[in-house]
């Protein structure tokens, strides 16, 4: 049987605050540049963007409209998004966040990451790291030293230490 974290499967609930649904409101408001009182496909994909710091796919775009968009209505209106968004937020997937560090890191979309993945990452995020750290972060991370990290690799590194809760 292949190891899985248990934080694959268990999702850790986040409270919305005020702060969070005046975040959502604004963003709503600026993605909403024609006043027309809801968000399209578009527009719904730059408030993700604005939200969570990434685009969404296609498909999870089409998962976001289906849910959110009335029938009558051509598009999200706002108390909509502002459930959407709540229950995406509230949503700590580790596995999600994993995912996208990995393919951050995989700019060439290879499905795996060598040395110079690693280098180019690490001078953006901490350009004054030492060569020798970032050799040793990927050694540790090419568990069979094939000069690939796969993401398995890759996620069992993140999740290193953490609790299985």
């Amino acid at each position: 049987m292949e190891m899985f974290s248990l934080t694959h499967f268990a999702r850790k609930q986040r409270e919305i605050t005020d702060i969070d649904k005046k975040k959502f409101e604004t963003v709503y408001e600026l993605c909403d540049t024609d006043k027309k009182g809801y968000l399209n496909r578009e527009d719904l994909k730059m408030a993700v963007v604005m939200l969570f710091g990434y685009k969404p796919s296609k498909s999870e775009t089409n998962m976001l409209m289906d849910q959110a968009q009335a029938k009558d209505s051509p598009g999200v209106c706002i108390e909509m998004f502002m459930c959407l968004m709540g229950k995406k937020l509230s949503s700590d997937d580790h596995y999600q966040q994993t995912r996208q560090i990995f393919n951050t890191f995989d700019v060439n979309c290879r499905g795996f990451l060598k040395l110079e993945d690693f280098r180019t990452a690490f001078s953006r995020v901490a350009p004054r790291l030492p060569e020798r750290t970032v050799l040793e972060a990927f050694r540790l991370a090419d568990q069979d030293s094939d000069g690939h990290v796969s993401f398995r690799d890759f996620e069992c590194v993140i999740s290193y230490g953490q609790a299985n809760s």
